[in-house]
């Protein structure tokens, strides 16, 4: 089993949380107070943030900072990427 480091586990965390919601980096950025470059930075494991602003993602995403950290269930991430696309594709028929 390959070890993923800390900031590669939050780099794939941030992305994928921001994406299953439907955000842009630049909606997320400002959610969080963040600069979007500076995101970018984080979701491409560039950055060594601080727990400050680990504790501002999270809270924009709405998530724990574990969720942040944590390894996913690739399953999960299945589920939560079809349940993604159905809200996306119920809410372009409603428009």
């Amino acid at each position: 089993m390959v070890e993923t480091s800390s900031r590669t586990r939050l780099a794939q965390n941030v992305r994928l949380l921001r994406t299953l919601r439907g955000w842009s980096q630049e909606r997320l950025a400002e959610a969080a107070g963040l600069d979007r470059s500076y995101l970018g930075g984080i979701e491409r494991a560039q950055r060594n943030i601080s727990l400050d602003i680990l504790e501002r993602l999270a809270r924009a995403l709405g998530v724990g900072i574990a969720d942040l950290l944590g390894e996913q269930d690739s399953r999960r991430v299945g589920e939560m990427l079809l349940a993604s696309i159905r809200r996306s594709v119920v809410a372009r028929r409603g428009e």
